[in-house]
């Protein structure tokens, strides 16, 4: 089965939509390493549903009317990837997770590498927050689509990158844990 693409305009640069059947199969970047994500030979199909439909979910996302998305995904890759990806699609919106929880999660904490391996590997960027997974001292980490995108999904979903030194964030939960030690006798309600 071929591949389908549809290209889109958006705050983060131009995305590439590609669909396998009626499945969501990627959104690759602008300029997006070519052996990043390997997929077949593609057509271009402006009126793939799925693809029409993506677009209208990421539009809705970055106007932050849209909070999940409901897209039908087929990931291609090992399974080690898939499980790293399908614990992507857990984080909710407007927190993140260290590449540290993620390993934890998939039951080997010493598989940190190989998750931020496979998170750098993962096709359906935004859809698959990968943009969420951060370093163990919240810091930013690579982002296949540039650290100032990662920034700015960041930034929609209310995560504030301001002011941290080497691109580092604070999860808007930690923040209030940060505020509780500073004066513990103030309540943060964050």
């Amino acid at each position: 089965m071929e591949y389908a693409y549809k290209l889109m305009t958006s705050p983060a640069g131009l995305l590439k939509l590609v669909a396998r059947g009626d499945q969501l199969a990627a959104i690759l970047w602008e300029d997006d390493d070519a052996t990043r994500v390997r997929l077949g030979e593609m057509v271009e199909d402006e009126d793939r549903p799925v693809l029409l439909e993506t677009e209208h979910q990421l539009r809705e996302y970055f106007a932050g009317e849209r909070d999940s998305f409901d897209i039908p995904l087929h990931f291609e890759g090992t399974d080690f990837q898939r499980q790293v990806w399908s614990a992507l699609l857990e984080i909710p919106y407007g927190q993140t997770r260290t590449y540290l929880d993620i390993a934890r999660q998939l039951g080997n904490e010493k598989a940190v590498r190989a998750v931020g391996a496979a998170n750098g590997r993962n096709p359906i960027s935004i859809i698959a927050p990968c943009h969420r997974v951060i370093g163990s001292g919240g810091e930013l980490t690579g982002f296949a689509g540039g650290l100032h995108v990662k920034k700015l999904l960041l930034a929609i979903e209310g995560i504030s990158t301001e002011g941290r030194d080497a691109g580092q964030v604070i999860d808007p939960r930690r923040k209030a844990q940060h505020r509780r030690r500073e004066d513990p006798n103030q309540l943060s309600l964050l």
